[in-house]
């Protein structure tokens, strides 16, 4: 692949976002319906290890597994510092060229490993929002990273896709191209947990 895409920022803001979510939080409600922040987190730590093993082509266990198979359950101790850790270590492995050549497997699911770099991607770009959504933080995505993100979510039919991205929702004419990401996905770009 000739333009790799840096997973880099989007895991630093996700690591800044999770670092200032508080013990209290992790009950509250996300936009992921129906998940709370503590099944967020959880999510983020078992998909951050999925999707380093999908780069280094490590078809182990952890390629094998979906991380919502377990049914989003709360968060183990540690997690803080497993993000911390896990999420810089992915996007390192992202940016090996070698990671987005042939084919590669998460979630038990074989892809290119083009796909594979833009499905992780859109996990920590998506959720690392619906994170500092729900947990009242800034959250700011480069025109380069929403680029790339849509260049994924536009894949999907707009009506929705069951299991990944509920129906898309209207923006208005001056949204900025990470608001027609969320949107795309099925993300009110406005979402607030006061409002939902």
């Amino acid at each position: 692949m000739s333009d790799l895409v840096d997973l880099g920022p989007a895991g630093e803001r996700l690591v800044a976002v999770a670092a200032h979510v508080t013990d209290d939080q992790l009950g509250g409600p996300t936009p992921c319906e129906g998940r709370t922040v503590g099944q967020l987190v959880a999510h983020l730590v078992g998909l951050t290890l999925a999707f380093r093993a999908a780069a280094d082509k490590d078809f182990g266990p952890l390629t094998d597994t979906n991380p919502d198979d377990s049914g989003w359950p709360d968060p183990e101790p540690g997690w803080r510092d497993a993000l911390a850790t896990q999420v810089p270590a992915m996007t390192r492995a992202w940016r090996n060229p070698a990671a987005w050549d042939g084919m590669t497997r998460a979630g038990g699911v074989d892809l290119p490993g083009q796909v594979g770099g833009l499905v992780a991607l859109d996990e920590i770009v998506l959720h690392g929002w619906d994170l500092a959504r729900a947990t009242g933080q800034p959250y700011d995505c480069d025109d380069a990273t929403a680029e790339a993100c849509m260049a994924f979510v536009g894949g999907f039919e707009e009506s929705g896709t069951p299991g990944l991205f509920a129906p898309a929702v209207g923006v208005t004419d001056d949204a900025s191209p990470f608001e027609r990401v969320l949107a795309r996905s099925g993300r009110d770009p406005q979402w607030s947990k006061e409002g939902r």
